[in-house]
Order: structure tokens, then sequence, then C-alpha cells
């Protein structure tokens, strides 16, 4: 018989970590109440947010759980700390595949694919590792760390599927979709993984993904015979389970090894992201170059590319993300 999650939660906050949990609630709507010797208190329809003077949270009510992982960790602790989830949620503990991306956003470089299989011991494992959404950490020194270390992590299985600025072209070309890329991508890893389920112990109950497309159904479709065994979860934010989180430490230290390879290799420095910087490293790279060599080292469908060779910039499009409207740079 399933552990109910726990509807109680209490922890301290420091006084900068109040102000940003009120700020956060407020920007959510929460509704604000009064409660003896509470600095503030808010509610919702499942849960009962109170920090206290003395500088205790507590947090009551259905959504307690929810609020832990998706609002009270990413962005008011900024840390996943597996010790009380088991508690919290047992169902965090279950073994699972945790996938993500990198580079989706950058010009230049790669897109990188990951999969990441863990257990109830590869997590406990990682309580003090600092294992957290790749975004949240700015060094590159620090991603090839924890990427060694999650690799070696006995019990933990994993897959990096690099996507190279040609073959990414070729895919864009055919496919017309970052979306479906990603579908693919995603859905690749996952199969790698089943390939080596007598690796796991025990075998995964479902794998884990950002929800990158409006439709949940872009990445069943392309999911194949292994990837249809499992349970597949996509939502917001799931760089906050660790799996996922791992998934993205890896796929980011693929994405920077990449970059690292394509300025070995035409000795020049490739600036991350999407900027007047990456704009000017473009248009020295056609001038060095030529155009026709603008596909080897970046996403040709990036409006960048359109500005690094003179040509006219198409028309500006959007679509839906299952987050926000995006339009390549």
């Amino acid at each position: 018989m399933p552990v109910k999650p726990a509807t109680l939660h209490s922890c301290l906050l420091t006084g900068d970590q109040a102000l940003a949990l009120e700020a956060a609630l407020k920007e959510r709507h929460w509704q604000p109440h009064v409660v003896p010797h509470a600095r503030f208190a808010f509610h919702s329809p499942k849960t009962n947010v109170v920090f206290y003077q003395s500088g205790k949270l507590v947090v009551q009510g259905k959504g307690t759980a929810e609020f832990v992982e998706f609002l009270l960790e990413p962005e008011i602790l900024r840390r996943a700390t597996v010790g009380y989830e088991s508690i919290l949620n047992p169902e965090l503990l279950l073994p699972r595949i945790g996938v993500d991306e990198s580079g989706k956003g950058d010009f230049f470089g790669p897109l990188s694919i990951a999969g990441v299989y863990v257990n109830q011991n590869v997590l406990k494992s990682w309580e003090n590792l600092g294992v957290k959404d790749s975004k949240n950490i700015s060094s590159d020194r620090r991603i090839a760390e924890l990427a060694a270390k999650i690799r070696e992590t006995p019990g933990c299985v994993v897959n990096v599927v690099p996507i190279g600025n040609q073959a990414y072209n070729r895919l864009y070309e055919s496919m017309g979709s970052v979306n479906r890329i990603l579908a693919w991508g995603h859905a690749r890893v996952i199969e790698n993984l089943m390939e080596m389920r007598y690796k796991m112990d025990p075998p995964p109950v479902k794998a884990i993904s950002d929800q990158f497309a409006s439709s949940k159904s872009v990445v069943e479709k392309a999911l194949m015979k292994g990837g249809r065994q499992i349970e597949l979860v996509q939502r917001h934010k799931a760089e906050s389970d660790m799996a996922v989180a791992a998934a993205s430490i890896l796929a980011r230290d693929e994405f920077v090894r990449g970059i690292s390879r394509i300025e070995a290799q035409f000795g020049m420095k490739f600036p991350k992201g999407a900027s007047s910087a990456v704009d000017a490293a473009a248009r020295e790279f056609v001038r060095q170059f030529g155009a026709g060599q603008l596909g080897m080292v970046s996403k040709l469908h990036f409006r960048t590319a359109f500005r690094a060779q003179d040509l006219p910039e198409p028309p500006k499009k959007t679509w839906s993300s299952g987050r926000k409207s995006q339009e390549p740079k």
C-alpha cells in the first residue's frame, strides 16, 4: 500500500529567504491572512504557509509536498535534499530515469541530451554532493567535477546523445522544429538506457523530463519499443527532480566539451548563449572561414546566422514550448 505524502513541513529561513518567499507568494496571488506571532502568512486552496517571527516556516495541507518540491527548494532554499524527501514523499525515491538537454538556446555548439537512471542508494549517496539543475551552476569546472562523480556513482547508469551542429542542422531541415528534435533525442536516450536495464537494480518504473512542448504527446509519439514499457512523466521545472538535475549536469558537461572541440578545430572562441557577443563572433567566423562553414559550428535556423551573412532575416514566428513562446535568436 503506497505511503501518502506528509501534509506538514517546517524549516528555518534566513531573512533574505523569507523576503524571497513572501515575494514569490504575492507574485502567485496567494491570499494573505493574519496569524499570531507570524511575520507573514498565506494560503491557497490546498496549502497554508506561515513564517513566524522566530524564523521558523511551517507548511501545512494537501499541497505541502508540491509546495516544497516546486517552490520552496528550487526557488528559495536553492537546494534539493533527499534526506527529507523519503518522509515527505516516498515516491521520490523510486527507481527512475531523468532526462534533460543543454545547448538548445545556444547559437554555437551542439545540442546535448542526457539520461540518468537512479535508485534509492544512488539518491542517498548524492545527499551532500550538490546535484542540482545545471543552470544554477555557473562554473564549467564544477559541472565537469559533478559529471564525473555522477558517472562514478555505484548503481547509476547514464547515457548521453550529443547532436553535433552538422547533424542538428540536417535534423532541423527535415523536422522543421526544435521540439521535434528534442522529442527524438529524449526518446533516443530513454531507449538507450532501457537497453541497459540489466545494469539497473531495480528496473526503472518511470522516466521524467521537462515538458518543453505544448502537448505531451510530442515525446510520447517519439518513444521507441523500450521507452513505451515505462511511464513517461513530463512536467514543468522537472529539474527539481534529482534524476533530471543529474541529467542536466551531464548534458551541460557534454555541451561544454562540444564547444571546446570546435574552438580547438577553428582556433577561435565561441561565446555561449545568444547575445551581441555571439553576433560579433558569428560575423568574425564568416569573415575568416566563409559562410559555407557556419553550419559546422552553429545552429543555422537562429536569426544570428542570417545577420552574420548579411542576409535578410526571416519573418518572426513564435511557437509554443509549453512554457512560453520562443523564436530563434
